[in-house]
Parts: C-alpha cells; sequence; structure tokens
C-alpha cells in the first residue's frame, strides 16, 4: 500500500510539473508589469505590421511565406479572422484583400452542405451543425507556423459587419441550411439574436478546444464592435463632415458589452478543463475612451486608431493597452511610425499596423502598387523594427509612463516613459522648422544623454545634462532621447 501511495504521489507530481511546463512558456501578461506580456517566461511587447486577416480562409494565401516574412523582418505578431465575418473583392476599398477570396476558394469552419446551392459569394450554403475538417488543419498548422517564428497570433473571433458583411456571413440563414433566425445585422453580436447564439458558441468552443495546445495566441472577442452597435457618438474633430467616422469617437453600445461578456464566459468555461489558459482581449473604441465597467475576463483593452490618451485613460486598469489597428491616413510611412512611438511610449503594450503591401501573390509584402485606403511597405516595417529591437534593449517591465518629466517643449510633441529614479526614455516629435531646449523636471544632478534617430536607429549625439535645460539635436526626423543618472565614480 506505501509503494502504491509512492507510486502515485510521484505520477502526480511529473503530472503537475508537465502541467506547468506547458503553461510557463504560454504568452500571458508580464507577472510584474500587466502593462506588457511575457512569452517563453520572457518580457515581450508586440508590434506587428500584417495582412488583412485571411490567412487561413484564403485557401490561395502561402501563410507559410508569409509568416517567415513577417518574422524575418522583425515583426513578432498578426490578426486573424476565423470565419464568422468575411469580405467581398473591392469592399472598402481594398483591391488585393486576402479576406475576400477568390470564388471558391473561400475556407470557414464549417462544411458546406452537399445539395443546397445559393451561398452570396458563390457555392453551396453551409451546415452549421458539421465541422470541416481541412479548415481547422489548415487553422492548427498556421499557428503552429506562427509558433515556430515567434509570432503571436490575435485569433479574432467575430467582427461587426458593416454595410455589407452580413450578406456574406455563413450565420446568415440566407447562406446556411440550418434555419437560423433572421436578424439585423446590428443584432447578430448581441444576446437578442435568437437562434444564432447557440452556433456562436459552439463555434466559439470548437476554435478554444481546438487552439489550446498553443501558447502562442490569445483571443479578441470581436473586431471593431462599436461599428454597428454604438450608443452615443461624440465628434472627436469638430470640424470634419459629419457623416465621415473619422470625425466621431464612437461608444459601443451596452447590449453589444453584455453579448461580448458572454463570449469572455465561454472561452474560460472551455479552457476550465483544459491545460492552457489564454488572454482575451477586447476592442473597445475608436481613437480612444475611458472604459467603463471593466470585465474582468478581459486581459488586453484596443483600440483602432488610437491616441496616446486611450493609454493614459486606462492605465489605471493594470492591463495592457492595444493600438490594434492602423490605416486610413494615406500612404506616408512616417504617419505610422510617429503613431507607433507615441503609442508604445504612452504606455501601451501592443501596436498592429494593417499592411497592404502583403496579398496573395505577394506574401513576402513587397508589393506597392496596391490601392487601399491605409499603408505598408518593407521600408515602413523596417522602421517598425527599429522600434521594436529598441524596446527589446530596454528594461521597459520596470518603466511606467512619466507625466512630470517634460515641463516645456516649444515646438514638439512628448512621449516619457522612466523608472522614476535612474533612467528616462524621451520621444521627441518635432513639429517647428528647427528644434527648441527642451525643459525637464528632474532631480539635482548630473545626466548622461544618448540621442538616437527614431528612424534609422542610429546615435545622433550624446551630452551630458546639469541643469534641467536639453538641447535638442538640429533636423526634423522623430528622436528619441536615454537620460541615465551620471556614473558618480
Amino acid at each position: 500500500m506505501t509503494r502504491l501511495r509512492t507510486l502515485s504521489t510521484a505520477w502526480l507530481l511529473l503530472l503537475t510539473t508537465k502541467i506547468l511546463a506547458q503553461t510557463s512558456g504560454t504568452f500571458q501578461l508580464h507577472p510584474q508589469n500587466p502593462h506588457y506580456f511575457a512569452y517563453q517566461n520572457k518580457p515581450m511587447i508586440l508590434v506587428g505590421s500584417g495582412e488583412h486577416y485571411g490567412s487561413v480562409i484564403n485557401l490561395d494565401f502561402d501563410y507559410k511565406t508569409y509568416l517567415r516574412a513577417t518574422a524575418a523582418d522583425g515583426m513578432n505578431t498578426t490578426r486573424l479572422f476565423t470565419g464568422a465575418y468575411v469580405e467581398k473583392l473591392g469592399d472598402f476599398g481594398i483591391m488585393k484583400n486576402t479576406l475576400a477570396p477568390a470564388e471558391g476558394r473561400l475556407l470557414l469552419p464549417w462544411q458546406r452542405s452537399p445539395n443546397a446551392t445559393g451561398y452570396a459569394l458563390g457555392g453551396n450554403r453551409f451546415d452549421l451543425t458539421q465541422w470541416d475538417d481541412a479548415y481547422f488543419a489548415r487553422l492548427t498548422d498556421f499557428v503552429a507556423e506562427a509558433q515556430k517564428h515567434g509570432v503571436i497570433v490575435e485569433v479574432n473571433l467575430f467582427s461587426a459587419h458593416y454595410a455589407d458583411g452580413w450578406n456574406y456571413s455563413a450565420f446568415n440563414p440566407k447562406n446556411n441550411v440550418n434555419q437560423t433566425d433572421s436578424v439585423a445585422a446590428s443584432l447578430v453580436n448581441t444576446l437578442q439574436n435568437g437562434s444564432i447564439l447557440g452556433y456562436q458558441e459552439r463555434y466559439v468552443r470548437r476554435i478554444v478546444r481546438t487552439l489550446n495546445r498553443f501558447p502562442n495566441i490569445y483571443f479578441e472577442i470581436q473586431n471593431e464592435p462599436w461599428a454597428n452597435q454604438t450608443d452615443i457618438v461624440l465628434r472627436s474633430n469638430e470640424y470634419g463632415p459629419d457623416n465621415d467616422w473619422r470625425s466621431t469617437l464612437q461608444v459601443v453600445s451596452q447590449r453589444s458589452n453584455d453579448w461580448q461578456r458572454q463570449v469572455a464566459r465561454w472561452i474560460k468555461d472551455e479552457e476550465r478543463q483544459l491545460t492552457n489558459k489564454h488572454l482575451i482581449s477586447q476592442d473597445i473604441s475608436n481613437f480612444h475612451y475611458p472604459v467603463a465597467d471593466a470585465d474582468p475576463n478581459i486581459s488586453i483593452f484596443t483600440f483602432h486608431y488610437a491616441l496616446p490618451i486611450a493609454v493614459t485613460e486606462n492605465y489605471h486598469l493594470g492591463k495592457v493597452i492595444g493600438f490594434n489597428e492602423t490605416g486610413f491616413a494615406g500612404r506616408a510611412d512616417s504617419t505610422y511610425r510617429r503613431q507607433a512611438w507615441r503609442f508604445l511610449m504612452a504606455g501601451g503594450g501592443l501596436f498592429n499596423q494593417l499592411d497592404y503591401s502583403y496579398s496573395v501573390g505577394s506574401e513576402t509584402g513587397q508589393d506597392t502598387t496596391y490601392k487601399a485606403p491605409g499603408g505598408g511597405s518593407p521600408a515602413l516595417r523596417a522602421q517598425f523594427k527599429v522600434l521594436k529591437d529598441f524596446f527589446d534593449k530596454l528594461p521597459f517591465v520596470q518603466l511606467r509612463p512619466d507625466h512630470a518629466l517634460v515641463t516645456a517643449s516649444p515646438g514638439a510633441m512628448t512621449q516619457t516613459l522612466s523608472d522614476g529614479r535612474t533612467q528616462w526614455i524621451l520621444y521627441y516629435e518635432s513639429m517647428s522648422a528647427k528644434p527648441y531646449d527642451l525643459t525637464l523636471n528632474l532631480p539635482k544632478g548630473s545626466y548622461q544623454v544618448a540621442w538616437m534617430d527614431a528612424l534609422t536607429g542610429k546615435s545622433i549625439g550624446q551630452t551630458t545634462l546639469t541643469n534641467g535645460q536639453l538641447t535638442v539635436p538640429a533636423g526634423r526626423t522623430d528622436k528619441v532621447a536615454i537620460i541615465k543618472v551620471a556614473d558618480r565614480n
């Protein structure tokens, strides 16, 4: 009996050790500073510049080449839509859209019915009670390939349907053989969606269960829920046209939030008996919004077209604040480079560019002939790599936003991180024809300052600071200063 008890104890210890080994390297919030991530037991920020989310559902897209290329460019994350939402070629002015496969090349989680024709984008309708094994094989292979290259995958489960997207969804009764309830597009991702809710739960649980073994994922509930579920619309730009979303700040509706809480509960419940526990992300708003009544199941709060104030307003939550899509601001690389520096230097932990230089046949992201509402290029990814490499060399887990350092910044905008004692990191964006001195609020003493060009990553000078007046190097490009207490020896 004693020997049996000893063997049972040894077996339990072995099992516990195995489970701990499986979970300790899973992508998670950093235990010492949950405004950042940890992966494989190392601190991490996410910086991505990726394709338009159709890697798995588009059979013509060579995701292995794409993942090799994005990792080679220094990026470490990509977004992935899993099939509840797809697009038609030309939607949103995107002419080479990976989320809009050619006819006959769309792969979704559900099998097509063998006899029922009539899917809106061609081919037979879907049977929501039958899984398509080919889809799940492609999905798991994609995530495994991403893991091989050190890429974290945002697994995005749902999206707003905008004007026409509901017409192409497999949940739409016109596109399935299951007689799902006919509801308005704006109600699909709410608890008022009739029989659709049960199929949504089944879909979520299957994807969560299928991907549980992978350490390099997190789940985002819904892309841009405010787009067709809005309770309040504030003017973010009082001088812009009323009918342009870029002039408004859209606050998601309460019934959307209620539904998103339910999806988060499905994820948590499904993983309760599984080995790995993954982070859940909620997309909050465009631009910025102080989160109200935060769901405790959420670990990442993301914004699209975000401003640094989105971090400031929500830093108290003690979770990662992310800038999860940018675009619609022209094609200039400098626009998106500066957005990334601003946001991460404000204390954000995630930045993701929607990069239109990736498409079917251009999985290495070299195509700059695209027609789309945003940007993306090899040159831009090189600039993002400068940013990511810079952060990778910082002890960023020890840093916090420092709004007290800069007391005057004539002709420039600044963002600052510091440990409050020995090191300050300052991002400087020139807004004038020439630079002017910064006035800094530092404890009395001597400091060493090293300047870096944010565009190239090259050193552009060093100086000593003793009187709080910091001279900025010449040149119009944005710059970064590392300020450290001078060695007293």
